[in-house]
């Protein structure tokens, strides 16, 4: 997923944009970006894949000028786009996944509107959010209008001399936090941004508000969809920050308690420590560590300095050598030790188990226990780029090989109290070669959390979206029609076809 930090300043906002970009670094690994407006649009956006935002953008955040900006770690396209529209120029970031893009980009292309940012995936997202909003009657009537039409999640930020426009997808899938700070406002992806840059958090931003933020503040330009956010719980298992707080619930206190309840589960193994896979598993292991009595250890550090999330990059080589190279083994604490391993989640297992497990072993542990703190994930992804391929998880591949073919209906698997299921854990666990592997039920996963199970998205693990997120509803379109016949005169051949 991409991270997005907006700021209004009284003074140069460069410097504070800079850092407080930095700070989601842990959400994308292909591309940053920062816009600013002074006297005019500067733009920066530099290729991440080989290097880190600080070292790419350190000069450029010296050199431009302006009291509001916007930046962007993206996880795969090209961003901010700079569009000169009919409502005045904008440059525009964005976080989600449109699933209909290429069928949305159709209709345009065959009326006429054309794309400059074409990418070797095709059309940029971001740049499609653009010409969509530009459909509208104004800008608060095409992203509503966008908010209607795609399929999947879209969260943006909006510069243009107004100020910076907020608005959180309709279903509350990605998170967005506004905070005031001395003579500045901010928003960002990641509240854990906020802190060591002196701002304080004011809101969060309601899935579907639209806010303006600028010099004299925020102004709510629509209300939010009155229904309560779907989160993505993936924030705080693993893809959050640990200092993040998302909908008020902080991420390090979620996995600690989602450590304690794998302890509880686990009855009294008699392993030597406890220790999770750095860096999103420490906190689960520390949570396991605390409720079992057991030790806490550091068998695997990582070098951080060197080396990011291995989940994040697209290519499988990248994220191999990043999963080789960064953890490093201790001997003198594994050899001959029982050890409890916690991981956040079990994806492909192509990592856990070339680049973890067998570094305890080739060191001489005595046993490895697995404990994964969510349930096997069964489906890729709808709301952001993540896995995106079924045959991709290691629980289809164990599903596969059970069956001798790909299943339409896995719910025997999805059951953690049916043999179907027992037998698929048990598969998973003859591949990653480990003494036991247990992993975290949905029901204690969404305790750990503390959000009711309905205010959250669990479609990754059980293939059940948000309650109306894979379709448009009845409701949403007689809102948005009433909204537009207030609006707008007669709609214009594109505006007809798209909505």
């Amino acid at each position: 997923m991409s991270g997005l930090f907006g700021v209004v300043s009284e003074g140069n906002c460069s410097e504070t944009l800079f850092y407080g970009t930095d700070y989601h670094s842990h959400l994308g690994t292909e591309f940053g970006g920062m816009a600013v407006l002074g006297n005019e649009f500067t733009r920066r956006i530099h290729d991440l894949s080989q290097s880190q935002f600080k070292s790419k953008f350190f000069d450029d955040f010296r050199q431009i000028v302006g009291k509001k900006g916007i930046g962007v770690i993206s996880a795969s396209e090209e961003q901010p786009i700079y569009l000169n529209s009919r409502f005045g120029p904008f440059c525009l970031a964005t976080a989600g996944m449109v699933e209909n893009a290429e069928d949305l980009a159709a209709r345009l292309l065959r009326k006429g509107i054309s794309f400059s940012e074409v990418g070797r995936k095709g059309v940029n997202t971001t740049e499609l959010i653009g010409k969509l909003i530009n459909q509208g009657t104004d800008l608060i009537d095409g992203i509503e209008r966008m908010f209607n039409v795609i399929e999947g999640s879209c969260s943006l930020l909006l510069l243009n001399r107004a100020g910076i426009y907020v608005a959180r997808d309709r279903f509350g899938y990605t998170p967005f936090v506004v905070g005031r700070g001395p003579g500045s406002w901010a928003v960002t992806s990641e509240s854990s941004a906020f802190p060591n840059l002196g701002f304080e958090t004011v809101q969060y931003v309601e899935p579907g508000e639209i806010l303006l933020i600028n010099e004299d503040g925020i102004v709510q330009r629509r209300l939010g969809r009155r229904r309560p956010s779907q989160t993505c719980a993936f924030l705080w298992i693993y893809t959050g920050f640990p200092a993040s707080n998302y909908d008020g619930i902080n991420v390090e206190i979620v996995r600690e308690r989602s450590g304690r309840l794998l302890a509880k589960r686990d009855g009294d193994i008699d392993v030597d420590m406890v220790c999770g896979v750095p860096d999103s598993g420490l906190a689960h292991g520390l949570g396991y560590a605390m409720e079992s009595g057991k030790p806490f250890r550091r068998p695997l550090v990582k070098y951080t300095p060197g080396y990011g999330r291995s989940y994040t990059p697209p290519s499988q080589k990248t994220r191999d050598l990043i999963a080789k190279m960064k953890l490093i083994p201790i001997r003198e604490v594994i050899e001959g030790c029982s050890i409890v391993l916690c991981e956040d989640s079990i994806v492909r297992g192509t990592q856990l188990k070339n680049f973890a497990i067998k570094k305890l072993w080739d060191c001489g542990a005595r046993e490895v226990h697995i404990r994964a703190a969510c349930p096997p994930l069964m489906f890729p992804c709808r709301f952001n780029l993540s896995t995106r391929s079924i045959d991709e998880l290691a629980a289809r591949k164990a599903i596969r090989r059970i069956e001798g073919h790909n299943i339409v209906d896995v719910s025997p698997y999805i059951d953690p109290a049916s043999p179907k299921y027992e037998q698929m854990v048990e598969m998973i666990r003859q591949d990653l070669g480990v003494t036991t592997l247990r992993y975290q039920t949905v029901d204690d996963m969404v305790e750990a959390i503390g959000k009711p199970k309905h205010q959250l998205c669990l479609y990754c693990w059980t293939g059940q979206c948000p309650k109306s997120a894979c379709q448009r509803t009845a409701i949403d379109i007689v809102e948005m029609k009433k909204r537009s016949s207030k609006s707008r005169g007669i709609e214009d051949p594109v505006q007809q076809e798209l909505w």
